[in-house]
């Protein structure tokens, strides 16, 4: 019997978490597809691995004795597939490297001269993702490292170094009653509808619209933009469907008409940071990229 490694790692995280709210939030996935999956696998497995009640998800024997043998399954396959990706990019002496929005910001590019000069014959393949994937492929093995914004969803499980903080800023429509101010303290922008990342993204679309910081404020969401595209984002925001926190380099690297950035007080900042797979710790050119961000970092 074949059963596919995405549902024995839902089957992980949910056995560690024992919820499956908190298990969805991890995963960055809903609830209802979480409930599904874990479904689909008691069904292939023809057990139940968990006893369901109002207190949460408890393992049955079954459950038990899968939840002893996952980790090093899944341990093995990471770093089978890690491998033999990794041995395809040295036959081609690329590496790729995921990436965010404005990736490591005016240092993207001397990190990628520094890489080159370490390894003569290399050549970085800068491979952008949307929002809705926040660790921008390494999640799924298809890159080597990334370019990220931290906090996001998945941290835990990757080797993580942050390479310089960022203040969030507020991106609003030019029509806008605050876009005339220089400094706008977060209190003022809690009533004001939001542009959001989908729903699915859980907690970092949470993170983004800064749900923790709003004294009991509860979030008014004016759109979503369910492609996770910086330009339907930016749309909507000129259209006056919401505002939204950003990094203070979007008002550099997202400038549009229609649009403008304001510093914001009173909001924590972001941090960007390089990241890679575990397995990669033994990879010689994985580290040498990483050697060189380190060498890029910016002092707080």
């Amino acid at each position: 019997m074949d059963v596919d490694t995405r549902l024995l790692r839902y089957f992980a995280a949910v056995a560690a978490e024992g919820n499956l709210t908190r298990a969805a939030h991890r995963l960055f996935v809903s609830q209802p597809a979480l409930t599904k999956q874990i479904k689909q696998l008691e069904s292939q497995l023809g057990v139940q691995l968990f006893t369901r009640s109002r207190a949460g998800m408890t393992l049955t024997a079954a459950g038990e004795a899968l939840a002893e043998r996952v980790p090093a399954v899944l341990g093995g396959w990471d770093q089978a597939l890690s491998d033999t990706r990794l041995a395809a990019s040295c036959a081609a002496r690329v590496l790729r490297v995921g990436f965010l929005a404005g990736a490591a910001n005016e240092a993207t590019q001397p990190i990628i001269t520094a890489f080159a000069r370490r390894r003569p014959g290399w050549r970085v393949e800068m491979r952008a993702a949307t929002w809705l994937d926040p660790t921008a492929g390494l999640a799924s093995g298809d890159v080597d490292a990334a370019l990220l914004r931290l906090p996001f969803p998945g941290q835990d499980a990757l080797r993580t170094e942050v390479l310089f903080t960022e203040a969030r800023w507020v991106a609003l429509p030019a029509a806008h009653p605050l876009a005339g101010r220089d400094v706008i303290p977060f209190r003022e922008l809690q009533d004001e509808p939001f542009v959001a990342a989908p729903a699915e993204t859980g907690w970092w679309r949470d993170w983004w619209l800064a749900a923790g910081e709003r004294d009991g404020h509860p979030v008014l969401i004016g759109a979503v933009t369910e492609s996770g595209q910086p330009d339907d984002w930016l749309t909507a925001i000129a259209n006056g469907d919401g505002v939204a926190l950003a990094p203070e380099s979007a008002a550099r690297y997202y400038a549009r008409p229609g649009v403008v950035y304001r510093p914001v007080t009173g909001v924590s900042p972001s941090q960007v940071g390089v990241a890679w797979l575990p397995a990669a710790d033994a990879s010689p050119v994985v580290q040498d990229f990483v050697r060189c961000c380190r060498d890029h970092q910016r002092a707080p």
